[in-house]
């Protein structure tokens, strides 16, 4: 795939909805001012391969002019050396994606470039409403129907830029039309800038590398180029670099509320989030279960890999024997839909395989960290029991989710999820392990080390801090009781 192709690549990539597991929607990744900036986007990109595996891409800047590669699958699936070497100067932004907006194929593959403009934009989050977007585009005669929120979002800030705004200023008009969740890198042949929206909802950091600077969605991409961390964008600012160095911005007034599930799920644990280290947010939880629940067992046993930290912080406090009695194949990335339960079953089994003779005649306490549908925990658990385990005692590293994500979760309906329409001993059931344990609100937020008003909790509280317009409507009042 040629630097220059701008159209869509590939299929669409269909899954079963029963195999999917919690998606985060994008990796964002910008190089300002380092030489061969396309290469270090790479290996930055490879680092934040968790945040999406559907597309990758870069767009980069040499001599006026901009030159993009985006396709489908994995970093090291979607770039080779001659792609790279298409991809020349000392400015790039990069993308990895995971479709919640527009269709799961390489037809919405990021960074978006506009030619006639020479701009270029990477998007992590999600508008769950674009009214105002499509207003503005709407009035120029220009189309929406095949555009998703980000392309949208690119679309509207050139068009600033051809009535003859600089891509700060386009983006400080813009600000009040982007109803949603977004932390961008953008650039023209000459200028970078990052900004995010006025919670802060999708993380967004800065390091120096050498006299130039790195944009990332999340630390661990600056510990593998060798960036030093500088410093978090705050919620509703712009950064700007350019050849006189490093500007900001206060956009809007911020308040910040990044989304909770970052530390329980989404974020690579060597990553560090509102200055804590993931890693040991997740021991925390696993400790604070222990706190709260007093279980018999013999061994603990994490569903890998993120549960793996929680389950460590369950054992270290209650004094349960760790055991990784789950072999996760980490060279299965997606599970395509099947024709037959069967067939289904043997894509579960090529993913994760128990040891039996860890197993054999062993109460288990099973720690994962969500439970969203429930199908991918029944079969572990039946797994287990086959595997010869005594019992099961499954611990859950974080709440109930009881409301759907609007902000760059793959879960926008509440009928998906199994604690919105079923019982603590209906799930238990359903699953069919011995007991089940959630970990309280109060202490996932202890975990923490910060305090909750620093958290959007939308997934478990039902509190959206950035308006969901008529997705409102469709959202039902849920009381759960965790026993």
């Amino acid at each position: 795939m040629g630097a220059h192709n701008d159209e869509g690549l590939g299929g669409r990539l269909s899954f079963s909805a029963e195999e999917v597991s919690l998606a985060e929607k994008c990796a964002v990744l910008g190089i300002y001012d380092v030489p061969e900036a396309s290469r270090l986007a790479f290996y930055g990109l490879w680092a934040l391969q968790h945040r999406g595996q559907e597309s990758s891409g870069i767009v980069s800047a040499d001599n006026g002019y901009l030159y993009r590669h985006v396709a489908p699958g994995l970093v090291s699936n979607a770039f080779h050396k001659e792609d790279l070497e298409q991809l020349p100067g000392d400015i790039a932004i990069g993308h990895n994606r995971y479709s919640t907006s527009g269709a799961s194929d390489g037809a919405h593959g990021q960074p978006v470039l506009i030619r006639n403009t020479k701009f270029a934009l990477a998007h992590n989050g999600n508008f769950p409403v674009t009214t105002k977007l499509e207003k503005f585009l709407s009035d120029r005669a220009v189309s929406t129907r095949e555009m998703n929120d980000s392309e949208m979002m690119t679309h509207v800030l050139s068009g600033l830029m051809e009535e003859g705004l600089d891509v700060d200023e386009a983006v400080k008009i813009a600000f009040p039309m982007l109803d949603g969740a977004f932390s961008c890198v953008a650039m023209t042949p000459k200028k970078m800038v990052a900004f995010r929206d006025h919670c802060g909802i999708r993380p967004l950091s800065i390091a120096t590398l050498g006299d130039g600077y790195v944009v990332a969605s999340e630390t661990c991409a600056f510990d593998t180029l060798g960036a030093k961390f500088l410093r978090d964008i705050e919620p509703g600012e712009m950064v700007v670099f350019d050849e006189k160095g490093m500007h900001s911005y206060q956009v809007v007034s911020g308040k910040q509320k990044l989304d909770i599930f970052e530390f329980v799920y989404f974020a690579r644990p060597d990553s560090i989030l509102l200055g804590q280290s993931v890693n040991e947010v997740r021991h925390n939880l696993g400790k604070e279960l222990a706190k709260e629940w007093k279980l018999e067992a013999d061994i603990v046993v994490p569903v890998p890999d993120s549960s793996i930290p929680a389950a460590l912080g369950f054992s270290q406090a209650s004094g349960i024997p760790f055991e990784m009695a789950i072999i996760k194949n980490r060279y299965i990335h997606r599970t395509f839909i099947r024709p037959n339960n069967i067939l289904r079953d043997q894509d579960f089994k090529m993913k994760l395989n128990p040891m039996p003779h860890v197993l054999k005649g062993k109460r288990v306490v099973l720690v994962d960290d969500s439970i969203v549908r429930g199908n991918t925990m029944r079969k572990i658990v039946k797994m287990l029991y086959r595997a010869g385990a005594k019992e099961v005692h499954v611990i859950v590293s974080s709440p109930p989710v009881l409301y759907p994500d609007f902000y760059g979760i793959n879960i926008s309906s509440q009928k998906e999820l199994i604690a919105a329409h079923m019982t603590h001993s209906e799930i238990r059931e359903h699953i069919g392990s011995d007991s089940l344990t959630y970990l309280s609100y109060a202490g996932m937020i202890r975990a923490t080390n910060l305090p909750e008003r620093m958290f959007s909790a939308s997934c478990f509280n039902g509190i959206y801090p950035i308006k969901i317009g008529a997705n409102a409507d469709a959202i039902e009042k849920v009381h759960f009781a965790r026993t």
